[in-house]
């Protein structure tokens, strides 16, 4: 029996266009019954092509090691420019460079005090995603 073929025993209605072209879409070599109405909440849960696109540019901008580096450094204390290139060992011009970038998505943000600026990370998010991440990749594998 084609998986397609289950109706929706829990719910019955007239099928929707919606149903009949998720009902297409279903194609698992696997028989088995198929709850129409949890995968339409599914559906209707999963994120939008839209975001789905937004965070792939998030996480390609963190595809990079320097940009990784620099965010570490912050995530310890907002720092300068200059004191930044220091750490990662990089010229203030592309420490420049990659700060803009990091700007860009909105993941540090600056303060000026007199001629000096200091970045820092612009939100407790940002600092639990690098927390969070950096402590996956110290566990032990299985």
């Amino acid at each position: 029996m084609n998986p397609a073929s289950f109706q929706d025993r829990k719910n019955p209605r007239t099928p929707t266009q919606d149903d009949k072209n998720l009902n297409k879409s279903l194609n698992c070599e696997v028989q088995h019954p198929v709850d129409l109405n949890h995968v339409r909440q599914l559906h209707q849960d999963i994120l939008s092509v839209e975001k789905a696109q937004r965070m792939a540019e998030f996480f390609s901008l963190l595809g990079d090691a320097n940009r990784l580096r620099i965010l570490s450094a912050l995530a310890k204390q907002e720092l300068c420019v200059c004191d930044l290139a220091a750490i990662v060992r990089m010229s203030e011009s592309a420490v420049s460079h990659q700060l803009r970038a990091l700007r860009a998505l909105r993941l540090v943000s600056y303060r000026k005090q007199g001629r000096n600026v200091f970045y820092y990370l612009k939100d407790s998010h940002v600092l639990n995603l690098y927390r969070e991440v950096a402590e996956h990749l110290d566990e032990p594998e299985d």
